[in-house]
């Protein structure tokens, strides 16, 4: 509890003292007025300052306005008739209850939030004439060699140069498992050192690290409204003055038409009391306060499951999603491709694998990877001249003098070479030597282990549709999508075709309907952009993820993504749950007030007694079941 909270608690144990005290001594006239009107200012005078404010800076019509008009006319009421303060002094208490209720739910669904900011690495330890100092990570320039010790935060992405040890991602991918690293791996700021010593060579500098991307990503993410938000704010801006402008109403109208129309005595008591009924009854604090908490607590809860959410209009929009395209590699297999067999060949397999490996030698594709990895030998760049990448088919080089052509069916096709079709599965890569054909090598991917449950869990939570598209042949796609259960593939497409195609899916779809994209947002972020909801996953450290994506899955689960609609979906009915049942009892609650059967004890339940339920209600969003199916 915060010492503002600790300061509200004193007072309302203060007033509720006084205000019990109070009832059972002998008091009466001016001493009576003066007890009352002390607790009143010990539980309203803040209200009573903020409302002063309000009206000096114009922005007049607020819930402080509204109370503030409410309860000192209710003490003018009783000082002019009934000498009760009572009901204004508890009307004031009760109010107060419930915004320091509202306001330890913020903070409860805010340390979601706040818990990423503990990321933030605080320094950096660099070597300076052989003595390790602490040094500000803004400092640290790339390629710099830094010192991990156990326990500490990584102050920057890196590459580890000596050392091993096991670092905690939770804050960054919500998994508690620890994560081993040794010389060569790479590792992401906002990570923590668990009893290792690490040399670390920087490769980002401070403000484009993982920790900075992602902390401006949570920092902004309020920034950006749903509809429903923005609704309740116009709505409020509306409302509020409306109700004021009835309540004065009702306080003149009735009694003037009684005396000068129905010739009857005004008894403007009573209407003057009804009206300041009305106005504790209209306070829309359960609507300003409960819909952007439930979107707060939506995002805080996503965070700490490690999906992070850019803003509440994301989370709105995921929660129509209807179809979800799939890209293949990264996002449903592995992306980790390992040579399988060479097929065809007329020379030894070892040298084939050799002139493959240093054509495809400056690739960073999974593929050309897992060749150079196959070839299990030190790249020699100078062997290797005239290399010119095909997009999306392959490569042309010179090795050792000799031309080497390394692609698919299209590239082969695309310089009138004979090849031999592959009836096995899996990534095909022609080979030819001089001209002349020399077979083809087999590369397989494997399948993540929960991407069959995923794609299960989303039709479940009502997705009518899935889709994978695939740069990889038709054969390949087709058996990784009936394994999983996919509705519909394409295959053989190169970025700009995956563009196109979910163009095509969006133009197809109903009109109240979105589609979510899912790419492992390296070389997917014009489709992760064009999207009506891009979703990156297995983002950590992908600066191309964290910049075109809406929504951000911090590690490989795919079980992530269902998790993330369920949520979304789930905090919209909360929202809709506070405003029909927040517009529902009010407006009940006015009409019996307007005539005169609700008073100021059932203004209290209109007002706190529902702005109570409603955030106790948006309190639920921040709740996520992991590693399920559902959430609770």
């Amino acid at each position: 509890m915060s010492k503002k909270q600790k300061s509200m608690l004193l007072r309302i144990i203060a007033a509720a003292a006084m205000l019990i005290g109070f009832h059972f001594m002998p008091l009466t006239g001016t001493t009576r007025f003066v007890a009352y009107f002390s607790a009143y200012l010990i539980i309203g005078g803040d209200i009573l300052i903020k409302a002063g404010k309000g009206i000096k800076n114009k922005q007049v019509f607020d819930e402080n306005f509204l109370m503030a008009v409410a309860t000192v006319g209710a003490i003018a009421l009783a000082l002019y008739k009934t000498g009760d303060y009572t009901e204004a002094v508890a009307v004031m208490l009760f109010y107060q209850i419930g915004e320091l209720f509202q306001s330890y739910a913020v903070g409860k669904s805010r340390k979601n939030i706040t818990a990423l900011m503990d990321i933030r690495p605080d320094y950096a330890n660099i070597k300076l004439n052989g003595t390790l100092t602490r040094v500000n990570p803004d400092e640290v320039e790339i390629g710099s060699i830094i010192t991990v010790q156990p326990g500490e935060k990584i102050p920057l992405d890196g590459i580890v140069v000596n050392g091993e040890s096991a670092l905690n991602t939770a804050a960054l991918t919500g998994e508690s498992r620890p994560r081993s690293v040794h010389g060569g791996d790479e590792v992401f700021s906002g990570c923590i050192n668990i009893n290792g010593l690490l040399e670390v060579r920087t490769t980002k500098e401070f403000g484009e690290s993982t920790a900075s991307k992602i902390l401006d990503l949570v920092e902004n993410a309020s920034s950006r409204k749903s509809k429903s938000e923005n609704f309740i704010s116009k709505f409020a801006r509306i409302y509020t003055p409306a109700v004021c402008f009835s309540a004065l109403a009702l306080a003149i109208l009735p009694p003037l038409a009684r005396l000068f129309v129905m010739d009857l005595p005004p008894d403007w008591e009573n209407w003057v009391y009804r009206a300041l009924t009305f106005l504790v009854i209209s306070c829309p604090c359960a609507l300003v306060i409960s819909i952007p908490l439930s979107f707060f607590a939506g995002i805080g809860g996503a965070g700490k499951a490690g999906i992070l959410i850019k803003g509440s209009n994301y989370l709105e929009t995921l929660s129509k999603t209807k179809i979800v395209v799939f890209d293949k590699t990264g996002t449903l297999t592995q992306g980790v491709f390992e040579v399988s067999d060479v097929h065809h060949n007329k020379m030894d397999k070892a040298k084939l694998i050799e002139y493959a490996a240093l054509a495809e030698s400056a690739s960073s594709h999974p593929i050309g990877k897992s060749i150079q990895r196959a070839y299990g030998k030190e790249i020699d760049r100078s062997r290797v001249s005239n290399l010119r990448e095909i997009s999306g088919n392959g490569v042309i080089a010179t090795v050792d003098g000799i031309d080497i052509v390394i692609g698919n069916d299209k590239l082969m096709k695309s310089l009138n070479l004979d090849y031999i079709p592959c009836r096995h599965t899996g990534t095909i890569i022609h080979t030819a030597v001089d001209g002349e054909y020399e077979g083809h090598i087999v590369i397989a991917d494997i399948i993540k282990p929960q991407a069959k449950q995923a794609i299960t869990a989303l039709k479940k939570a009502g997705v009518k549709k899935t889709v994978m598209l695939t740069g990889d042949t038709a054969g390949v796609g087709k058996q990784v999508a009936d394994f999983l259960g996919i509705d519909e593939v394409y295959s053989e497409l190169l970025p700009a075709d995956k563009v196109e195609k979910v163009e095509e899916l969006i133009k197809n779809k109903a009109e109240n309907e979105k589609l979510a994209f899912v790419g492992d947002g390296i070389n997917d972020a014009p489709v992760l952009s064009r999207a009506d909801i891009g979703i990156a996953m297995g983002a950590i450290g992908s600066d191309a993820a964290i910049e075109a994506a809406d929504i951000v899955l911090m590690d490989d689960d795919p079980m992530k993504i269902t998790t993330a609609l369920r949520l979304s979906r789930k905090c919209l009915r909360i929202v809709y749950e506070n405003i029909w049942f927040a517009l529902g009892v009010k407006g009940i609650c006015l009409i019996l007030g307007a005539l005169g059967i609700a008073n100021m004890w059932l203004a209290v339940f209109a007002d706190v007694g529902v702005m109570v339920i409603a955030v106790l209600n948006a309190m639920r969003a921040l709740f996520v079941q992991k590693q399920s199916d559902s959430i609770v």
